[in-house]
């Protein structure tokens, strides 16, 4: 069988290796001229890394990742550690180390295992034609190709998505989540925090945090609560960083100092999509951001497109009723899990940016003094239903 994928990203490109190891013709296209991932890095937590396990890419992927062994909550303003407790919980209760990595990395590694000779960037596609035997698209450039399956890992704004939406029905609008995010890579500084520690600073509904990721680098983020559409540019550098945080802890200045912003300062605002159903029509189906664009407050946006990639790929191997019935198998097994962590993330982000002022001061004075157990449960409990997993993937 020969399948197109729209989009080269984390999701598109494991799903791509996934069919390919099915013996299917499987060819990629992106509109990306080169690879420049949006974001600095990501976080593989357990559900992720088993799905590059079961690629193959488990020594790959080691090498990439982190050695993220704790985690700790600081006040951003005093610089007090509220609490500080090992993540190894994780590890042992599904049976796989979560790592950081940088996308770039992650991404480079997936478009070669795939192949770099049935990867065509530049390509924009424009138009979807099924005729019930096969699927056509047409490009920006004229150009067509046709397969046996379409699957759209074409991101947040994706025209595939458009497509499966169902004849009538109101369009798919991205939500905005109340902040902006920046971010980056920078060395390891332990002025900042620990180099084996997701570090987390928090006042005021902001955060400034780090994680370790290979190369001895920390990615860093930080979280502003602003309104969507504010101008910049990127002649500002980190100075919208130094009027957010000023006067924060020395960690955070810190943190802000090291920051290269020509090398590596990214601003992105942070949108959504309210999870909907209709993810296939015909022998077209949507995957990764596509079919469920979310906020990064559980960090479970690239392991939720993973979980795409495995489970289309148990689909496709194990029914051959039809593409239309196997990609409504896959819809099946996705829709529900994929949607149920947009609204996890969402209502994460409500909590910690200060939306109700209450609810997040209540969350800070919880972090004081905790053992950890309650935010390891939340961590894992948005891996126990992970369809990798297959229902025997927690130990407790």
């Amino acid at each position: 069988m020969k399948i197109i994928i729209i989009g080269a990203g984390i999701g598109g490109a494991s799903a791509g290796i996934a069919l390919k190891r099915l013996g299917h013709e499987v060819v990629i296209y992106d509109q990306m001229r080169e690879n420049k991932p949006v974001g600095a890095a990501l976080s593989l937590w357990s559900n992720g890394v088993k799905v590059l396990n079961w690629l193959g890419l488990a020594d790959e992927v080691a090498a990439l990742g982190g050695d993220m062994a704790d985690m700790s909550y600081v006040d951003g303003l005093t610089g007090e550690t509220l609490c500080q407790f090992s993540l190894a919980p994780v590890t042992e209760q599904t049976g796989q180390k979560p790592y950081p990595v940088a996308r770039a990395d992650l991404q480079a590694l997936l478009m070669e295992r795939f192949g770099m000779d049935d990867i065509h960037l530049g390509m924009r596609m424009e138009g979807i034609a099924d005729d019930g035997e096969t699927v056509t698209v047409t490009f920006a450039d004229g150009s067509t190709d046709t397969a046996d399956m379409l699957i759209g890992a074409d991101g947040a704004r994706s025209l595939t998505r458009d497509y499966v939406t169902p004849d009538g029905a109101p369009a798919i609008e991205r939500e905005y989540s109340g902040y902006t995010n920046f971010n980056g890579l920078i060395p390891v500084n332990e002025a900042i925090g620990p180099a084996t520690q997701w570090t987390s600073y928090v006042a005021d509904g902001k955060r400034a945090c780090v994680m370790p990721v290979a190369g001895d680098r920390f990615y860093f983020w930080f979280d502003v609560t602003q309104p969507s559409g504010l101008p910049y540019d990127r002649s500002e550098g980190k100075a919208p960083l130094e009027e957010a945080f000023a006067g924060w802890a020395p960690g955070v200045q810190a943190l802000i100092e090291s920051i290269d912003a020509e090398k590596s300062l990214n601003r992105v605002e942070i949108w959504d999509i309210t999870p909907f159903p209709n993810w296939v029509k015909g022998r077209v189906a949507i995957l990764g951001d596509a079919a469920h664009n979310t906020a990064p407050d559980i960090g479970q946006g690239a392991c939720s497109a993973l979980e795409d990639s495995f489970a289309l790929a148990i689909a496709v191997s194990t029914n051959t009723v039809s593409v239309e019935d196997t990609l409504l198998r896959y819809e099946k097994i996705r829709a529900e899990r994929a949607g149920d962590l947009v609204l996890r993330a969402r209502k994460r982000g409500e909590e910690t940016h200060a939306y109700d002022k209450a609810a997040t001061d209540a969350w800070y004075a919880s972090l004081r003094g905790t053992d950890g157990a309650g935010i390891i449960k939340g961590i894992v409990g948005n891996i126990v239903d992970s369809p990798v997993n297959l229902g025997g993937g927690i130990l407790v």
